[in-house]
């Protein structure tokens, strides 16, 4: 059971893949009960999205975004399996898919058919590019990724997508958003609504200075790679051993760059003494940095240079990464048990919440692993619909 502040919220669950899922996994650590529908059979597409395999024989892909919730395979075609899936969106306090847009219509399951049975409810379609001209254009990240502009401002020599579905999660997070809004307005007034969250439109948004400067200043970005269009020095940069990453935001914190690495003229010089000039003269800054910085490991540099106030940090493997925010008490990873199998382990939820804190509860399950439990939900007797 959850004590969390969603407690007691049912989210019916028809997305699959990422943004949907990772949205609704958000909700369920927060406490909601999450009933995810998924195909009869395979399920959710991402449980084949491997190599790795959980040691459940799950990818680990499916199982980073899936936690939290139950599982019950229903098949729109057919009667019995249907009635079941409007009776979950007709009892839902929040019902969310990424269908096609118009493809819910014909089984009953549209934000207009469940609004006029269940008011109440908040209704949340994800969608790649809308339910507009763009609602046959298929929603995937790395398409989206090209065609909203993000790899034409990533990479070094050729645009380059990000290492991880960026679109996909920013959109989940977009859509969490939206419903725990919807969900305010109608413990205010008792009435529903629906919302509508595109990854293209989620994506322009995230890309914040970078399409702000095409929205303010008429400016286009381009391919910097590591280096900043509006800060500098904030890219790697070159220790005696590995590369180190500087982040230096302002005039301040140069100083004491300059003052720790034994060259204060370097923020007297005219080209490097304001941002401004720095950024007009980056790659004149680099050259000095690096050979300043390869005199000492990227460990001493880091000590160095934090303890004068000016942030900096070695590039970190993953593993690094986890061990680190062990090390500083951060939620990192989570062990939750499965009945009769082995353990999941998983990414922890980065909410920290004083009073109610996130939980979790269950691992992810197989396909349809809960549907008496699901069955029992909406109070139908598992003889009227037989697994």
């Amino acid at each position: 059971m959850s004590t969390g502040s969603l407690d007691g919220l049912v989210v019916a669950d028809f997305s699959r893949v990422l943004a949907g899922p990772y949205a609704t996994m958000l909700l369920a650590d927060l406490g909601a009960t999450v009933v995810k529908v998924e195909r009869p059979g395979t399920g959710d597409d991402t449980r084949a999205w491997g190599p790795p395999f959980a040691a459940s024989g799950q990818s680990t892909y499916f199982e980073s975004v899936n936690r939290n919730k139950l599982s019950i395979a229903l098949d729109f075609a057919d009667e019995s399996d249907r009635s079941i899936a409007i009776r979950l969106a007709d009892s839902a306090d929040v019902v969310i898919e990424n269908f096609a847009p118009g493809s819910l219509q014909r089984f009953g399951l549209d934000a207009v058919s469940v609004l006029q049975r269940n008011p109440r409810s908040v209704y949340c379609s994800i969608s790649g590019f809308g339910s507009g001209p763009g609602a046959k254009m298929p929603g995937y990240d790395l398409l989206v990724q090209a065609m909203g502009g993000l790899m034409s401002i990533t990479g070094q020599d050729e645009p380059t997508k990000a290492g991880v579905a960026v679109v996909d999660v920013l959109t989940g997070m977009h859509a969490a958003i939206g419903i725990l809004a919807a969900l305010r307005h109608r413990d205010l007034t008792g009435k529903g609504q629906s919302l509508e969250v595109s990854l293209l439109s989620g994506l322009l948004s995230s890309m914040v200075n970078q399409s702000g400067a095409f929205a303010g200043a008429d400016v286009t970005p381009g391919l910097m790679g590591n280096a900043h269009p509006s800060i500098a020095p904030y890219e790697v940069y070159q220790a005696h051993d590995r590369p180190l990453v500087l982040a230096v935001g302002n005039d301040s914190q140069f100083l004491a760059l300059a003052n720790s690495l034994g060259d204060p003229d370097l923020a007297r010089d005219p080209r490097f003494s304001t941002n401004t000039a720095r950024v007009a003269h980056r790659d004149e800054l680099k050259d000095r940095l690096d050979a300043l910085l390869g005199g000492r490991d990227a460990h001493e540099w880091q000590e160095t240079l934090t303890a004068a106030g000016v942030p900096c940090g070695p590039i970190n493997s993953i593993p690094d990464a986890f061990a680190l925010a062990t090390a500083l008490g951060l939620p990192a990873l989570v062990d939750i048990p499965r009945p009769g199998g082995p353990i999941a382990r998983l990414v922890a939820n980065p909410v920290a919440l004083a009073q109610t804190p996130v939980s979790y509860r269950t691992a992810p399950s197989p396909v349809d692993a809960d549907r008496a439990a699901v069955l029992a939900l909406l109070d139908i007797s598992p003889s009227a619909n037989p697994a």
